[in-house]
This record gives structure tokens, sequence and C-alpha cells, in this order.
């Protein structure tokens, strides 16, 4: 799971226990060179701690790096934007893509010594799919996972899945050691066939993660520094100030005040427009909040955002105005419904009234500060306009597990465009992590049936029309997609994902 440009995602990024900015932080060498030409150390700025190196509860997101320095996942998501093999170094469907063959590397071999093989594999993989973690609906259309010798995997589905190769590049792909399974320290000393290994000596949980390079690694090019510290960030200002102090070679930017004095201060800005920022209007049948279940509310609120004003004064215009939560890449996104609800009080009063809410109503919504504070002014006072009372709270760390009760009936969020079936599974179907509520909708749920079995050229004409119905419905008000900015010194060179809000750790190298 991430989400978006705090963690949650998803995300990917899970706004979770940002817990200490990593006091006593290392001064980073990443321009020196250590043994065999590698850099000698990489110190990150990163705003999310993992909640447990467990990887049946892991999240990817912004804590992709925890996980891909001591876990290698089965596929690869390149900054290309293709899936390439990597634990598996074949994979292949059957014609009517319920049957997953996996044909997985050999060689490899974990922390502990243990051999990697097939049964390894499908043991984390089975793990994964009957565990409690945020992501275990990836596996939500799997049937079972085999290993019928020591370098295959099968993945049986009850239906196709269209994103199974994705999540197997994020955290259903994570493979750990058979042996560790019974560990009671595996939450906090991870057992995988990463690069690298977690220095537990040297690791404050939750503030600061010391990685060493694994010697042997099966693929050592893509280890480019002896060491890497992982600090945490609990606010904004702490890691900008990190930044001009030169303690870090990489730092997480979540707001946008901080991207143009990381500038100034000599770094690089690496940008992609991954997520997007904006209300959730989540309680859709008016279970929680009457007035949400009427459309005509729904699309009030849409009608009262000024987004440009919001861009510029939120997100200091980095960023792209939109109304709809697929992305540009997707073959469901459309310009003119980025104009569906221009910014026009009177016709959100008008709706309102004709929704039977001409008074307006009360809510309450979540705040966190990772996502800032200025924007939860502007949306209480945006929304006053049109008479609906907005009442903030701040669960602390508590945000996400709140949020996904579910605690509120809508929320300001920021939350990753994923690839369209994953974002479907991610924010859509009735399942989905962010559809807390459960809504069903009849007409949405046969347009994903179909989805699911239909050619290409069918699902492209499919996702269109359900992400126009969303829109026309109002599930959501997004504001804008956001630049997503990972800073990085002169001694260090970064290469994006189109994917996830972080990039590959192994797509981070010395300049």
């Amino acid at each position: 799971m991430k989400l978006g440009v705090a963690a949650v995602g998803a995300g990917a990024i899970g706004l979770t226990a940002c817990s200490g900015e990593g006091s006593g932080g290392s001064t980073p060498t990443g321009g020196g060179t250590g043994g065999g030409g590698r850099g000698a150390q990489l110190v990150m700025g990163l705003i999310t701690a993992p909640t447990s190196f467990d990887p049946s509860m892991a999240e990817w997101g912004n804590r992709l790096p925890f996980y891909q320095a001591v876990y290698d996942t089965l596929l690869l998501a390149t900054p290309e934007g293709t899936i390439d093999p990597y634990l598996a170094t074949e994979f292949t469907y059957d014609e009517p893509q319920t049957t997953l063959t996996l044909k997985i590397r050999e060689g490899v071999t974990f922390s502990d010594g243990e051999k990697l093989d097939a049964a390894a594999v499908a043991l984390s993989m089975n793990r994964f799919k009957d565990g409690t973690g945020p992501d275990a609906g990836y596996m939500r259309n799997v049937d079972a996972i085999t290993a019928p010798d020591a370098t295959t995997v099968i993945v049986t589905f009850t239906a196709p899945d269209p994103a199974f190769l994705n999540y197997l590049t994020r955290t259903a792909g994570l493979v750990m050691s058979p042996k560790a399974v019974g560990n009671e320290d595996l939450p906090t000393n991870p057992v995988g066939s990463g690069p690298y290994t977690l220095d537990v000596a040297a690791t404050v949980t939750g503030t600061s993660y010391t990685f060493v390079a694994r010697e042997g690694y099966w693929n050592a090019d893509v280890q480019h520094y002896d060491k890497i510290v992982m600090r945490v960030f609990q606010d904004p200002t702490s890691m900008l100030n990190a930044v001009r102090a030169g303690e870090l070679n990489y730092a997480k930017l979540a707001v946008a005040d901080t991207f143009d004095q990381a500038a100034s201060a000599g770094w690089t800005l690496n940008k992609n427009e991954l997520d997007f920022q904006g209300l959730l209007l989540l309680d859709r049948a008016g279970t929680q909040s009457a007035p949400m279940g009427e459309v005509k509310v729904r699309q009030a609120i849409n009608h009262a955002i000024d987004r440009p004003a919001l861009l510029q004064a939120v997100a200091l215009g980095f960023g792209t105005v939109t109304g709809q939560v697929f992305p540009t890449t997707s073959a469901a996104y459309d310009d003119g419904l980025d104009e569906r609800y221009p910014y026009d009080v009177a016709k959100a009063k008008q709706l309102m009234t004709e929704a039977g809410y001409a008074d307006g109503f009360d809510i309450t919504m979540p705040s966190s500060t990772a996502l800032g504070t200025t924007v939860y002014a502007l949306i209480a006072q945006a929304l006053g306009e049109i008479g609906i009372r907005v009442k903030h709270e701040d669960p602390g760390t508590n945000f996400i597990a709140d949020l996904l009760a579910p605690k509120w009936s809508a929320c300001f969020m920021a939350l990753e465009q994923n690839p369209d079936w994953q974002l479907t599974q991610f924010m859509i179907a009735e399942d989905a992590v962010f559809n807390p509520f459960g809504y069903a909708d009849p007409t949405v749920a046969a347009m994903l049936d179909e989805y699911r079995v239909a050619a290409d050229d069918r699902r492209s004409e499919i996702i269109k029309e359900l992400n126009a119905y969303i829109v026309e419905q109002a599930w959501f008000a997004p504001f804008y997609r956001v630049e997503g900015v990972v800073a990085s010194d002169k001694a260090t060179k970064v290469t994006m994902l189109p994917t996830n809000t972080l990039p590959n750790i192994y797509d981070v190298l010395p300049a």
C-alpha cells in the first residue's frame, strides 16, 4: 500500500509512525569509494519507518528502501516502466490467465546461508496470502501456490488478475528464509536474500537503520554502497535542516515549501507525478454520514474546490490540476474530465439545496502533519462556503488505522495513481483498501467483472467508461497531481520510478 507523499503506498505511504528524526545521524560519504569501487556510505532521509520487517506485514511506497535492502522481489519494476525478471527468471501465463508459472533463479542464498529455491518462494508467497498485512489483498484472486520442483512455482487463480505481475515487484514478491519464519525477532531482524543485511546493533527502531552490503550477493552490480543508513524524520522542517547541514545524500521531501530551499542548497530535485491529493468521499452509501450518500452533495463538494488556487497555495504550483484519480498514462484518462467540476460556489449551493441540505451539515475529518497544515484550513474554508462545517482532528500515528476502520466519512489524502487494474483494487473495488466502507455499486462491479476477462482493446474501453462513471458519481474530489520529489546531493545520482513515490535502491548510486 502506498499512501502518496506521506507514505501510505500502497503505497503506498503508511502515515503511521514517523517516529523520530534520526538522532546522531551519520555524516554522508556517498562520493567516496569503498571496497569494489562502490560508494562507502549513503545516508537517506525518509519519512516513514517500517512497522515490521516480516515481509507478510510489509508495505511499499515510502517504505520500499527498507524492504529492498534486505529482501529480493520475484520481479522488478524498472524506471522505463517495464516489469523485468529478478528472482524469477521467467514468468508465463496460460491462455485463460488463470495459471502463472515462475522459473526461480538458481544459485541464490539467504543471509543465513540457506539456499533460495522454489519451496522457499512458495512458502513466502503463501505466508503473504494467508497473512493479515495491509497488502494481503494483492492475493485476493489466488487459489493456490505450489512448488512442483526446485526451480518452479505455479500460481493458480480463481479469476484472472491483470495486476498480479506488478504485485510481484512489490510486497507480494518479497522472499524470506524459511528458517526465519519462527524467529521471535523477525519483525526487527529480517533474513532475506537482498543486497544488504540490517546491522541490528547500529539500528534504533523507528529512528535510524543501518544496512551493510552482503558478501556473495548474486547481483553485485546493484550494490552501489558498502553501507546505507536510513534515517526517519518526523517532520519536513527537520528533514530540510538535515539537508542544509549536509547530513544526508538523499531526502524524500514531502511538502512543496521545502523544494526550492533544497534546490537553493545545491541539491537536485528528482521528480515524478505519481500521487494525487484531494478528498476521498468514502461514505457513498451514507451509512455514517447521511449527506455523503447523496451524489449531489458529493458533486457540490467538487464544485466548491478552487483547484488552481489550492495548487498554488498548498503545493506552490508543483503539480497539475486534475479532477480524476487515474494517471495520464492510463487508458482511462480523459482530459475532458478535468473540466467536469469547475470552481462554482453558486452551482455547489444549488446542488446542496437540491439534495435537501440547503442549511449544510457538520462533518469530522482527520488531519496529519505529514500532509502539512495549510490545506486543512483551506478545505474547511472552501466547504464552509456551501454550508459544510468541517471539524478536523489529528489521530497521530493512528491516522491510517482509523481511516480504514473506518472512522471518518471523508478525508484529505495523498494516494498513488496506480496502473489501471491495480488502481481499481486499491481504491474502487468493493474490497479495495481505500474503500473502507465496502461500498458496492452494481455498475462498477459489472465493469470490473468484464474487465477481468476482456481482450486488451476492450479493457481500454471499459476502464475509460469506469473513470467517467466514478467522476460523474463524485466518488472522489481530487485537487491536483503533485510532483513527488526525492532530493539528492552532488555526490548522488537518482533515477525515479514511474510506479512508486521512491526509486528502487538499485537506482541510487554515486554520481
